[in-house]
Parts: C-alpha cells; sequence; structure tokens
C-alpha cells in the first residue's frame, strides 16, 4: 500500500461496500494490521487531522464530542509516523492518568492497537514504544514549571481552558516545541472565554475546528442526551457546553472578563490573614467553598482567591474539605452565613475530624446578594483583588450573574471571605492609613 493514510481514507469513503471488500482483499495482512482503520473508516472529518499547515489544531467541541478519542488517535498516529518525543499535558497529572493515557473508553491504552501499544510507565511520568523508542512525557497544568527544558515534537493538550495556570503551562510547553522538521500541537477543550484561547484563535498559525455534542449523538447513551444534552439545550451555559461556542459577558453582570484577566497573578505577597467562605446547599447540588487571604502591595491591602474546593455530596463531605482547606492554607476563620443554614454550617464542621479546633464565623445577611456582591465587584475594579491562576467555575459564575437569577454557591462563598477579610474590618475613613503594619491591622480583628 503505496497511498498515504489521506489518500487511502479517502478511496475508501468514496468506495462502494463491494469495492472496499476489494481493496481489502488486496493487502497483505501486514499490510492491513498497517491500518488506522480508525482514522479511515469512522472517524467524522473534523476529528481528522487538517490538510493545512499548522502549529496549534485547536479543537474546540461540546462535551460528548469525541475530543479525547481525536487527542488519544492523533498521539498514536504521530508515533507511527515515527516521531518520538511528545509531551501528554492535562488539567491534573491524575487527569492525564484517568482520561488521556488509561482509564478512560477513549485513552490511549484503551484505543491503541496491538501493534503499536505503548508501555505505561507512571514512575517516570512517561508513555513509551517500544517499536520505535518514542516517549510520551507527562505534564500538567497545575505544574507549569514541569515543562522548563523538555524539548518535543509534538504535543497533545487536553482541556486547556480549565488549567489553573493555562497561558503560563502554554508559553513553557511552546518554548520546548523546537526540536523535528515540523512541531505540531492539537488542543482538545471544552472552551471558555480566557485569554489563552483567544489568543490561539487569533494566531495565524493555528487551524480551530468547532463541534457539537450532537455531531456524536449515535455514540452517547440516551441517558446522557436525556439529562445532560437536553437539558442545557437553549441555555447560555450550552453554547458553551454542547456548541463549543465562546461565552461572552453578560450585560449587567458585576464582574467582565476583562477585569479578572487584568487582576490575575501567579504568585501573591506574604499574606497575613487567611480564610475559608463557605455557602452550602440546601438539600442538592454544590457546597461552595473559597480560599481566600489578604496582603500588603505598598500601603494597600489586597485579596487573594487562592483556592476553589467547592463540592457536593453529603454534609460530612463538604465540611471535610472546608476543614482540609482551612488546615492546608493555615487560616484563621472560616465564615457561614445564617440565613442559610449558619448553625448547621458550624455543627457539621464541629462533626468532622479536625472540625472541633477551626475557628469559625457566623455572619447574617442583611442586604440582597447582588447588594452584598457590589462592593467586592469594586474591589476587582479596583485592581486590589486577585485570582492566583485560574478559577473556571467561579470565573464563569461572577460573569454570568445578574440581579433577580438565583446566586450561585462558589461566588457566594467568595463574596462571603472576602467580605469578611476586606469589607468588614475597617471603615472608609482608615483609608488603609495608620495600617502601614501588620500588627496594626491585626490589632483591629483580634
Amino acid at each position: 500500500m503505496k497511498e498515504s493514510w489521506r489518500e487511502f481514507r479517502a478511496a475508501w469513503k468514496a468506495a462502494s461496500p463491494i469495492k472496499q471488500r476489494e481493496i481489502l482483499e488486496g493487502l497483505t495482512p501486514e499490510e492491513q494490521a498497517a491500518v488506522n482503520w480508525w482514522l479511515v473508516e469512522f472517524a467524522r472529518d473534523k476529528q481528522v487531522l487538517p490538510e493545512e499547515k499548522f502549529f496549534c489544531w485547536l479543537l474546540r467541541s461540546g462535551r460528548g464530542f469525541g475530543k479525547t478519542r481525536v487527542g488519544a488517535e492523533t498521539i498514536i498516529e504521530w508515533v507511527r509516523e515515527g516521531y518520538t518525543r511528545l509531551a501528554l499535558v492535562g488539567q491534573t497529572k491524575g487527569d492525564v492518568r484517568d482520561t488521556m493515557i488509561e482509564v478512560g473508553d477513549s485513552s490511549i491504552l484503551r484505543v491503541a492497537p496491538p501493534a503499536w501499544m505503548p508501555i505505561y510507565e507512571p514512575s517516570k511520568r512517561r508513555l513509551y514504544w517500544p517499536q520505535t523508542g518514542a516517549v510520551a512525557m507527562i505534564y500538567s497544568g497545575d505544574e507549569p514549571d514541569q515543562l522548563r527544558g523538555p524539548q518535543h515534537e509534538k504535543a497533545w493538550v487536553d482541556e486547556l481552558a480549565k488549567f489553573m495556570y493555562p497561558e503560563l503551562t502554554w508559553d513553557n510547553l511552546e518554548f520546548g516545541m523546537r526540536i523535528g522538521d515540523n512541531p505540531q500541537v492539537v488542543v482538545t477543550t471544552t472552551p471558555r472565554p480566557i485569554k489563552i484561547i483567544r489568543d490561539l484563535i487569533a494566531d495565524d498559525e493555528t487551524v480551530q475546528t468547532v463541534g457539537s455534542s450532537y455531531e456524536n449523538e449515535e455514540n452517547l447513551a440516551p441517558s446522557y442526551k436525556r439529562r445532560v444534552i437536553k437539558k442545557y439545550e437553549n441555555t447560555r451555559l450550552g453554547k458553551q457546553e454542547i456548541h463549543g461556542q465562546i461565552l461572552e459577558d453578560v450585560p449587567g453582570a458585576l464582574w467582565t472578563r476583562a477585569i479578572l484577566e487584568s487582576t490575575r497573578v501567579n504568585d501573591f505577597p506574604e499574606l497575613f490573614r487567611v480564610g475559608i467562605g463557605v455557602d452550602p446547599h440546601a438539600t442538592t447540588g454544590e457546597t461552595g467553598i473559597i480560599a481566600a487571604g489578604i496582603g500588603y502591595v505598598g500601603r494597600e491591602i489586597h485579596g487573594y482567591i487562592l483556592d476553589d474546593k467547592t463540592t457536593g455530596g453529603l454534609p460530612s463531605i463538604w465540611a471535610s474539605a472546608v476543614v482540609s482547606a482551612y488546615n492546608s492554607r493555615a487560616a484563621d476563620i472560616i465564615v457561614g452565613e445564617i440565613n442559610n443554614g449558619g448553625d448547621m454550617i458550624e455543627n457539621t464542621i464541629r462533626s468532622v475530624k479536625g472540625g472541633k479546633t477551626v475557628s469559625y464565623k457566623t455572619v447574617r445577611a442583611t442586604k440582597g446578594k447582588y447588594t452584598r456582591a457590589e462592593p467586592v465587584a469594586a474591589l476587582y475594579e479596583q485592581g486590589r483583588v486577585h485570582h492566583v491562576g485560574y478559577f473556571n467555575e467561579l470565573e464563569d459564575q461572577q460573569c454570568s450573574y445578574v440581579p433577580g437569577e438565583e446566586s450561585p454557591n462558589n461566588m457566594d462563598a467568595a463574596v462571603w471571605i472576602l467580605t469578611e477579610l476586606m469589607l468588614d474590618e475597617y471603615s472608609e475613613d482608615d483609608n488603609f492609613e495608620g495600617m502601614g503594619t501588620v500588627e496594626n491591622y491585626q490589632s483591629k480583628w483580634k
């Protein structure tokens, strides 16, 4: 078989069933084994590597489109073509292992043909193909510095829009794409309107493919189509999660993407107060759990969102997550709203391991949620609150919440803790004057 896989695929797609059988009979067993039959017969046109020259192939699509299968098959095809220095970059190491390599139905170890099955070496953070000596190293978006130094010919980045440090991870990866005759990256992601995604779309060396969940409908479980796709169809979130569209800011929302981007940081000063905001769900949904701290920038106090540990499940589960966040950040306060189960929050936290010794404060809501959120949003506009990395769920909520809608738990938890740390313990008359030392500020809240 002398044709390229593209030529063979085109001929196979154009052939009748009888002609396809003739083509198959004309191949030797070795040639049949060499064909990537998923690529030739089953892949939709949008799932095939573009013919145009590109540095980045950005495949942004809705959930269930089949983008993970695309990433896995693209890596396998690159190995078959002789490339030996590859990178696999996921949101976390666990995501790389579970989604890209081992567990998921579309992971590399699940879809690789026997003749091209790699060896997974987790202790070495790599996949190894003894057939050619190819190595795919494992990296994660929450540890971008691991990408400083290593060099690669090809890379697969999965769910870039969900990374904690997407820009820094991308920059470090791109610096290392400097060997071989044609360095390339395939990015498979559900889109979010963040800077790196917009930059890639605008890049002349990006080829973009946009896909909808409906394009893979025949392979999706009826329950998924009924409970997930139909639930979000004709909604704003559905445009992103089903159709792969980039959402724009919502008129009337207190936060904008531009504000969040302009104040975002990758590091923060010494923090002299850290707290955990908690906003529990009443019966279903998730409990908002946000860690934030404050430190000095010159003579000003700035706030920093450190973690979003929002979780669902039974009260014992989210209470344990709250205590874990409190201990891991060496926090000095947990804040919960009495109007929304304040006593219940404290009692639940006290009942789990380590909860008896935490410092807990109950606050009472005397204003509407939108009104309470306005002064916190103003701190962002003043450039005095920063997200340390990306917090996708929280940011989506901040940039879409408008008056009259039910306020989401992540955002409420952030409002509570930032109010406690930055708005409740001083008056505007202070104007931060006379608070030039940590001791002076601490004297106000001890």
